[in-house]
């Protein structure tokens, strides 16, 4: 969005273009998808306990039992709060019976990966998520 410096010859007049200013550019803001409000928590102690132990898994360091895990999670559905790319990673929750890694998600947040700042437990496929409280 372009900076426009708006003049105003009497006061009625500059809020006239100013508010139509705003007005053009909140299509442009929506498009980007919704910010993220305060999220949901989860103690680990009620999240099933394949997520907790992969939680235990992403404190020691591995090993982790998908060549996925670990990887840098874009955080293109913009539910998580906004970070530079690289700041979130992604990991695999085991899915009894499922055939593929499943839906089920941790995404941590943080440098380095052994101590994130927050973890959040997704259970479809990043389409929610709750923070993880320890």
């Amino acid at each position: 969005m372009r900076n426009v410096i708006v003049r105003p010859v009497c006061r009625a007049a500059g809020a006239l273009v100013v508010g139509v200013a705003l007005a053009a550019a909140v299509p442009a803001l929506q498009a980007r998808g919704p910010l993220p409000t305060a999220l949901p928590e989860v103690s680990l102690a009620e999240l099933p306990s394949q997520a907790r132990t992969t939680y235990r898994l992403i404190f020691k360091g591995g090993p982790f039992p998908y060549d996925k895990d670990g990887t840098v999670f874009g955080n293109r559905e913009r539910l998580l709060p906004s970070h530079p790319r690289g700041y979130y990673r992604e990991y695999t929750v085991k899915t009894p019976r499922a055939r593929d890694r499943g839906a089920r998600r941790i995404v941590c947040g943080g440098e380095p990966p052994t101590r994130p700042q927050a973890c959040y437990y997704t259970s479809d496929h990043y389409n929610s998520f709750r923070k993880i409280l320890p």
